[in-house]
């Protein structure tokens, strides 16, 4: 009867052990998992607030792949590393050293000898760190390329077809795909041999402690009893060394994932307001340039010595040539670039002594490349001002002359017009572009071929939009069309970087050979009814 009751409560206990081992098990898991997306979760909100912070200098350098591997693919490595990798890392480092106290116990000399594997096994960690890291860094960069090749063949899709060029873009990923698989092959080669080695080394301890200890046991220094038992503690070292072993190679694999995504993190932006800046205040749109000069790095002066002043709501033209440095201009105006010589004063304040919030607050942009979000059209019209009324929203699609196709889709402004405008025609998102932008009602206006995209009758209808908006407000305009650029105040003409006149068109056509070389040419096209971009 006791036997009986003493299995009974054997039985019972081995039973709450087991469901109390479930329960943690399963609390682990829940833990582990939340927090590597916790991990995750943090470092992509980090990655886009650091993009968001950075400067125009750093997208200009950056691939959009590099950077989408980055937040994806590294953050995914840190991610597992963090779940139930520490955790495997953390049960094999405990199962070694209790492992290891035991055999102490047991037999001291035994224990002691068996260690000297340990700085053999560090080696090997070590080598292997090294050998797998630049492999690691190697092959995210090399993702990051097929990304963006993936990204830009998404995006240019009706180039690629329009050119019948779908072979040459096969090609070429497969190309980088190669590229990618050989970096991949390597990398799964070095990873491979590193667990075998690992466990020969572990078991060539091993088999010296057998050898050793079988000696002892002859010379009756230890009994057959005590080596099998040593030796079968010893045997349980295998599974949490090779537990570590697959987790090595994964800490090395997050090590250049980390380092990746820190060198976006720790980016510092090149254009920052100053601890000590100001809010810029209601501006009246006086705009200067005194001897501004900028160079790209590592590159010959994009700008050099521009010098003019923009009074309070004038229109100023800019022309030139492509690659004069007409964007470069009008970029400074909201910060985007820092002069690195001279500076440009809005009301007499310098633009390095404001906040770039406030700043941009003020300055209205209509980019030539009109850049729509994927949502409704209510969202794109009011991305920079989500606080808008209907009225107001109505009013600036009107303006735009965007009221009327509004209207008849689908849904109205609660239309989503997909990924960059992909269901819109050129002129449809230029026309939302300058909602945006009007709905905002800014000071300072910069039309960067605003009218590019627009057949002529739309032309004339969002030129009298523009007209209205323009009063009162100082607005730069990159224009190639002569007919436009004589409805300026001031024109300023740029030649590689360089400032050749000023002035109205009557003053700088009588006295700028390259003005009047441009007027020719337009005159010319005109006649042949072909008034394009100069």
């Amino acid at each position: 009867g006791n036997d009986l009751g003493l299995l009974a409560r054997a039985v019972g206990f081995i039973m709450l052990a087991t469901l109390v081992k479930g329960v943690l098990v399963y609390y682990q898991g829940v833990w582990s998992e939340s927090s590597s997306q916790s991990v995750a979760y943090f470092l992509r909100g980090e990655i886009l607030a650091a993009l968001g912070r950075l400067s125009f200098s750093f997208h200009d350098e950056m691939e959009a792949g590099q950077i989408l591997s980055r937040a994806m693919q590294d953050v995914e490595r840190i991610r597992f590393l963090t779940g139930r990798a520490i955790l495997r890392l953390i049960e094999g480092a405990l199962l070694i050293l209790s492992i290891a106290v035991v055999l102490l116990v047991m037999n001291s000399t035994l224990a002691l000898l068996i260690l000297l594997t340990v700085p053999f096994l560090v080696h090997r960690a070590y080598i292997f760190g090294r050998q797998i890291r630049p492999l690691s860094v190697d092959i995210q960069q090399q993702l990051g390329v097929l990304t963006t090749t993936l990204e830009q063949n998404l995006r240019g899709a009706r180039v690629v077809k329009s050119f019948a060029q779908e072979e040459k873009e096969i090609a070429q990923f497969a190309e980088q795909n190669e590229q990618w698989y050989e970096i991949a092959e390597k990398t799964a080669r070095v990873q491979a041999l590193n667990a075998p080695l690992l466990d020969v080394i572990a078991n060539f301890g091993t088999v010296f402690i057998f050898w050793y200890g079988g000696w002892l046991v002859t010379q009756d220094q230890l009994t057959l009893g005590e080596l099998v038992a040593f030796t079968t503690y010893l045997a349980q070292l295998v599974r949490p060394i090779r537990l570590i072993g697959r987790i090595i190679p994964i800490l090395a694999i997050a090590a250049s994932a980390g380092e990746r995504i820190f060198s976006i993190l720790d980016q510092q932006p090149t254009v920052r307001s100053r601890p000590d800046a100001s809010q810029l205040p209601a501006i009246r749109g006086e705009v200067r340039f005194e001897n501004v000069a900028f160079a790209y790095p590592d590159s010959r002066e994009v700008l050099e010595d521009i010098d003019f002043t923009a009074a309070p709501g004038q229109i100023i033209a800019l022309m030139g040539a492509t690659g004069s440095g007409k964007t470069t201009l009008v970029h400074m105006l909201a910060r985007f670039h820092d002069p690195t010589r001279g500076r440009v004063t809005i009301d007499g304040m310098d633009l390095q002594e404001i906040t770039l919030d406030s700043l941009r607050q003020q300055i209205g942009f209509v980019m030539q490349d009109s850049v729509l979000f994927a949502a409704t059209v209510r969202e794109n019209i009011t991305f920079g001002r989500p606080d808008a009324s209907e009225a107001e929203i109505i009013q600036a699609a009107k303006d735009a002359q965007a009221y009327e196709f509004i209207s008849q889709m689908p849904n109205g402004f609660d239309t989503y017009v997909g990924e960059q405008g992909v269901t819109l025609s050129g002129g449809q998102k230029q026309r939302l572009a300058i909602a945006r932008t009007l709905i905002t009602n800014p000071r300072i206006l910069v039309l960067d071929d605003a009218t590019s995209s627009v057949d002529t009758r739309t032309e004339q209808l969002i030129q009298k939009a523009l007209d209205r908006l323009m009063e009162g407000r100082t607005t730069f305009i990159i224009a190639h069309r002569l007919s436009t650029v004589q409805r300026a105040d001031r024109i300023l003409l740029l030649e590689r970087g360089r400032m050749v006149a000023f002035g109205t068109h009557a003053e700088i056509l009588a006295s700028s050979p390259l003005y009047q070389q441009i007027e020719a040419l337009q005159v010319q096209r005109a006649t042949q009814g072909d008034e394009h971009e100069l």
